[in-house]
């Protein structure tokens, strides 16, 4: 019976005939609580992102590959976009948002933060330039967002640690467990935390149904397999 995999933020990716880079962000349906897409970048190369579908990953020895060759990752859709936000109108109100606004969709267990309808408008906040300008936009698919690394995450008692990717299951790609690194207020370990104890993760924040003390009697796992 194959195993879960786990998905790290920062492990490296390798294809079929060499480095590929290493995984910088995770694309997630929150709907479905699964996994559709890692986010591979070389490093010290800029715009060397690229969207990986989930169907080519292959995580389950803790390594992970891509079934595919180099040339046809450097193939998939680039990982960012540019946009040029139009001129502001100076006469609009000073109060509207210059940041992403986030909203909630509930689910089974918890909830995913997800990018509100306003998520790619650009308000007229104080300061804001009225001239146009370049924009680097993440590329994630409609309804869905994207878990990045060192998210903080708090239990019902204040912080405990930080995000250090998802374990999914191999063949449907649906999270069972996030990773967490615990700070020192036990020592440094990680443990996989059920899906089922995350109320929501935010843009920044992952918010858990545990307290502290809780989160200390899961038992240290380590994720990343030896073949």
């Amino acid at each position: 019976m194959a195993r879960n995999m786990p998905l790290r933020l920062g492990a490296d990716v390798s294809c079929g005939d060499g480095n590929c880079g290493q995984v910088s962000r995770i694309i997630v349906n929150p709907a479905a609580r699964e996994v559709t897409h890692l986010v591979v970048e070389q490093q010290h190369r800029d715009g060397s992102g690229r969207l990986v579908p989930v169907d080519l990953v292959d995580a389950a020895t803790g390594q992970i590959r891509l079934r595919c060759s180099l040339d046809e990752f450097r193939a998939l859709p680039a990982a960012q976009h540019t946009e040029v936000v139009p001129d502001l109108d100076p006469t609009g109100p000073e109060d509207t948002p210059s940041y992403p606004r986030v909203t909630y969709i509930p689910m089974p267990g918890g909830a995913f933060g997800v990018p509100g309808a306003a998520e790619t408008q650009a308000g007229r906040g104080p300061g804001r330039s009225e001239a146009p300008q370049d924009v680097t936009v993440d590329s994630v698919p409609l309804g869905e967002v994207a878990i990045r690394p060192e998210l903080t995450i708090c239990a019902t008692d204040g912080e405990i640690g930080r995000l250090q990717g998802l374990v999914v299951e191999p063949g449907g790609h649906l999270v069972t467990d996030v990773i967490l690194r615990e700070g020192h207020t036990w020592g440094h370990k990680e443990v996989a935390v059920p899906i089922g104890a995350v109320m929501k993760i935010g843009t920044l924040v992952v918010h858990l149904s545990l307290t502290k003390h809780q989160v200390k009697d899961l038992p240290s796992v380590d994720t990343r397999h030896d073949e």
